[in-house]
C-alpha cells in the first residue's frame, strides 16, 4: 500500500518536473492562443440582432371556391403553421424587402454576391414560440437601427406577401366562378327550354290532371269489361243450354229460358188442355174421328208454335249475345287503349322527371355558385389577413457576435490545453536517457555505477 503511494508521488512529481522543465513553451502557447483570440474577438465588427413577434392564426380549411367552411385542425394545421414559417424566408418576400429598402445600393456587399436573395437570407432566421401561434423573426446586420429596420421591414413585407396571395387567389376563383356562372347559365336556359319544348311535344301541360283522368277511365272501362264478360259468358251458357235443349225435346222442358217465357208457357198450357180434351175425347171417338184429329191438330199446330218461339229465342239469344260479345270486345279494347295511354304516359313521366330533376339541379347550383361568386367579389375588398405583426423589432443595446467574455474563457481553457499539449508532446519526443533504468533498457548492459552531476562550482 505504501509502495503504491510512493510510487504514485513519483509519478506526480514526474508530470510537475516536465511541467516546470517547459514551463516557458507553456506559457508562450498559453500567450499566443488568450491574445490571438482576444485580438480577434476585439477587432470582429460586433453583430446585432432585431427580433419582430409575429401571430399566424388559423385560417378556414376551405378556401373560396369551397362550399364549407372548416378551421384546420390536427395535422393539416400544423402543415400550414410550417408552411407559413418557410413563406417568411421564401425569395419573393425577400425580394421585396431587398427593393422596398434599396438594400443593393445601401450594402454593396449584396451587390457584389452573385445570388443577392441567398446571401441575404444567411442573416435571416425564424423561430416558433413553442406553445403558441407566435413566430419570432430573427435578422443580423452590424448596424442596430438597420437590424431593426430590416426586421421590420421583413415582417411588413411577409404580411403584404400573404393577403397578396389571398387576393390573387380570390382573383383567380373569381374568374373561375364567373366562366361557371356564364356556363351553367346558358345550361339553364337550353335545360328549361328543353323541358318546356318537351312539354308543348307531349302534351303534358297539366300532367297530373291528365294523368289522374286517364287512370280513372281505365278503371272505369276496366270494371265495364269485367261485367260485359261476366254477361257474355252467363249468356253463352244458356245460349248453349238453350240450343242443346232445342235438339232434345225432353230437356226443352225444364230448360230455364223456356220456363221463364211466357208465351211458350202458354202455348203449352194450351197442348195440355187440349191433351186433355183429346182424352176425353178418346174415351168416346176414335182416334180417326174428326173431333179427335181436329184436337190433334190443334197440339200440333202448338207444338210447331213452342218450336218456332225456341228458334226466335234462339235466335234472340244468338244476337243478344254478339252483342255482349261485340261489348266485351269493344271494352277490352278501351281498356287496352287506356292501359297503352297510362304506360305512355308513365314513360312521359319519367321523360318529364329526367329533364325536371337537370333543370332544378343546373339552377340550384347556378345559385350556389351566383352567390359565392358575389361572397368573392364583396371578400376582395376586405382585409382577411391571418398575419398580424404583435410586437414590432426595437433597436438592440447589445451586439449577439461576438460574445467577448465567453471567447475569452474559451481562449483560456483552449490556450491551456494547447500549452500542456505542446509540453508533454516535446517530452515524449524528447530521447534522452535520464535514469539507470533508461541505460540498461537502451544500451542492453547493466549499469554498474551512478555518478551526480553537480553544478559547477564558482571561482572565488
Amino acid at each position: 500500500m505504501w509502495k503504491g503511494s510512493r510510487a504514485e508521488e513519483i509519478h506526480l512529481r514526474n508530470y510537475l518536473r516536465v511541467v516546470q522543465k517547459h514551463l516557458p513553451l507553456l506559457t508562450s502557447a498559453f500567450v499566443v492562443v488568450v491574445v490571438t483570440v482576444g485580438v480577434a474577438t476585439y477587432l470582429q465588427r460586433p453583430v446585432y440582432r432585431a427580433t419582430t413577434k409575429v401571430l399566424i392564426e388559423r385560417e378556414g380549411g376551405g378556401r373560396v371556391v369551397n362550399f364549407q367552411e372548416a378551421p384546420l385542425t390536427g395535422e393539416a394545421a400544423v402543415e400550414s403553421f410550417q408552411t407559413q414559417l418557410q413563406v417568411i424566408r421564401s425569395r419573393p418576400v425577400i425580394r421585396q424587402l431587398i427593393d422596398s429598402l434599396t438594400l443593393l445600393t445601401r450594402k454593396p456587399e449584396l451587390a457584389r454576391a452573385s445570388d443577392p436573395v441567398s446571401s441575404f437570407l444567411r442573416r435571416v432566421s425564424v423561430e416558433p414560440v413553442r406553445g403558441t401561434r407566435l413566430v419570432d423573426i430573427h435578422v443580423e446586420d452590424d448596424d442596430p437601427k438597420v437590424a431593426a429596420e430590416l426586421t421590420n421591414t421583413l415582417a411588413h413585407a411577409y404580411v403584404n406577401q400573404n393577403l397578396n396571395l389571398k387576393l390573387q387567389a380570390a382573383r383567380d376563383a373569381l374568374a373561375w366562378l364567373t366562366t361557371q356562372v356564364n356556363d351553367l347559365k346558358e345550361k339553364v336556359n337550353t335545360s328549361e327550354q328543353s323541358l318546356q319544348q318537351y312539354r308543348e311535344e307531349s302534351g303534358l301541360g297539366s300532367m297530373e290532371e291528365k294523368q289522374g283522368l286517364t287512370i280513372k277511365k281505365l278503371v272505369d272501362f276496366n270494371a265495364a269489361y269485367i261485367e260485359a264478360k261476366a254477361r257474355r259468358l252467363e249468356m253463352e251458357t244458356k245460349l248453349a243450354e238453350l240450343k242443346r235443349a232445342a235438339q232434345k225435346p225432353e230437356e226443352l222442358e225444364s230448360s230455364p229460358m223456356v220456363i221463364n217465357h211466357p208465351l211458350i208457357q202458354n202455348l203449352k198450357a194450351q197442348i195440355v188442355t187440349l191433351e186433355v180434351q183429346r182424352s176425353k175425347l178418346l174415351n168416346t171417338y176414335k182416334e180417326k174421328h174428326p173431333e179427335v184429329v181436329k184436337t190433334q191438330s190443334q197440339i200440333e199446330e202448338m207444338r210447331r208454335r213452342i218450336r218456332e218461339e225456341v228458334d226466335r229465342l234462339v235466335r234472340s239469344q244468338d244476337g243478344e249475345y254478339n252483342v255482349l260479345k261485340a261489348r266485351e270486345a269493344a271494352m277490352l279494347a278501351a281498356v287496352n287503349q287506356y292501359r297503352d295511354e297510362t304506360q305512355s304516359l308513365s314513360k312521359k313521366e319519367i321523360r318529364h322527371g329526367i329533364l325536371k330533376r337537370e333543370a332544378d339541379s343546373n339552377q340550384q347550383l347556378y345559385d350556389v355558385l351566383l352567390k359565392r361568386l358575389k361572397e368573392t367579389s364583396l371578400s376582395q375588398g376586405l382585409d382577411n389577413n391571418n398575419i398580424r405583426i404583435v410586437e414590432p423589432a426595437m433597436v438592440p443595446t447589445s451586439p449577439v457576435r461576438p460574445r467577448k467574455m465567453l471567447n475569452m474563457a474559451l481562449a483560456v481553457v483552449i490556450g491551456l490545453a494547447v500549452g500542456f499539449s505542446l509540453v508533454f508532446f516535446v517530452e515524449y519526443m524528447d530521447n534522452t536517457v535520464r535514469t539507470p533504468e533508461q541505460a540498461e533498457r537502451t544500451l542492453g548492459v547493466p549499469v554498474l555505477a551512478v555518478i551526480p552531476a553537480f553544478p559547477p562550482r564558482r571561482k572565488a
